[in-house]
């Protein structure tokens, strides 16, 4: 008996070192290595981007005509078909048409696909010169949809939404609360659909350095990222509530066991 209880204890320990083998991350970097990828990520202007553009400036009445500004509907006033509408400090949003383009005032239309949200803000404030006599405004370009969807074995499973346009695997995994202890370091995928409407499948080894050199390190608005069950997972997906109760069953009579060979070895 005690040989099937130390049998039964060595499996047990097994067990535990491969469930610390499959959840455990950057098994594969070196440990003296500080700098696995030093390329600095903008993310770039696609089509049905939605972008927010404000252009601030000492000339109120020269910058004026740059910020569309869009009414509210604040609430309910009276009966169900009256509304309060009033003006709120909210841009006007612009939607890049399929031809990557948008149209601005005064300027007209805007070729700005492709373009970071960096390079976007040069070449309109190139564009308006002309326009300002005292000093150059500033312009500040953001992105209004920058979300990526997380599925699979991670603990909140949803749309996540950032604002300042720079969201790592890590990051965007963290956002969905980790994954649980059943999802695959080492397969996670990543889905993006390019500009051209074409479906990418990056996958993706949380345990590998090489991670960092992949396109999809860096998401991009509107990907998809999920994770899938290890092995564990789909073993128990298999057993009905029958096979639960003779596990625990099992585990009960094996406690049992062991506690009696204890008492019974003091006894002695």
């Amino acid at each position: 008996m005690k040989k099937i209880i130390f049998l039964l204890a060595l499996a047990c320990i097994t067990i535990s070192c491969v469930q610390v083998k499959d959840i455990a991350y950057f098994q594969q970097t070196d440990q003296q290595q500080t700098v696995l990828n030093s390329v600095k990520y903008d993310p770039q202007i696609k089509p049905k981007d939605i972008l927010t553009i404000a252009v601030v400036s000492s000339e109120p009445d020269a910058s004026k005509r740059y910020n569309l500004i869009m009414p509210q509907v604040i609430g309910l006033q009276g009966t169900t078909s009256q509304y309060n509408i009033q003006s709120q400090p909210t841009l006007q949003n612009y939607l890049v048409d399929i031809d990557g383009n948008i149209n601005f005032p005064s300027l007209g239309i805007l070729q700005v696909k492709g373009m970071t949200t960096k390079q976007l803000e040069k070449h309109i404030e190139n564009q308006l010169k002309p326009f300002f006599t005292e000093e150059m405004p500033i312009i500040t370009v953001r992105f209004m949809n920058y979300s990526i969807n997380v599925l699979g074995e991670v603990l909140s499973p949803g749309k996540f939404e950032n604002n300042n346009g720079r969201i790592t695997i890590f990051e965007g995994l963290a956002m969905a609360g980790d994954m649980t202890i059943y999802g695959r370091r080492d397969n996670v995928k990543v889905l993006r659909e390019d500009e051209s409407g074409e479906k990418v499948i990056y996958t993706l080894n949380l345990n590998d350095k090489k991670l960092f050199d992949s396109p999809a390190y860096f998401l991009q608005q509107n990907d998809v990222v999920y994770v899938e069950p290890n092995q564990t997972k789909a073993n128990s997906s298999r057993y009905g509530a029958a096979e639960s109760y003779r596990v625990s069953t099992l585990s009960v009579l094996i406690s049992l066991a062991t506690l009696g060979i204890s008492i019974f070895s003091l006894s002695k």
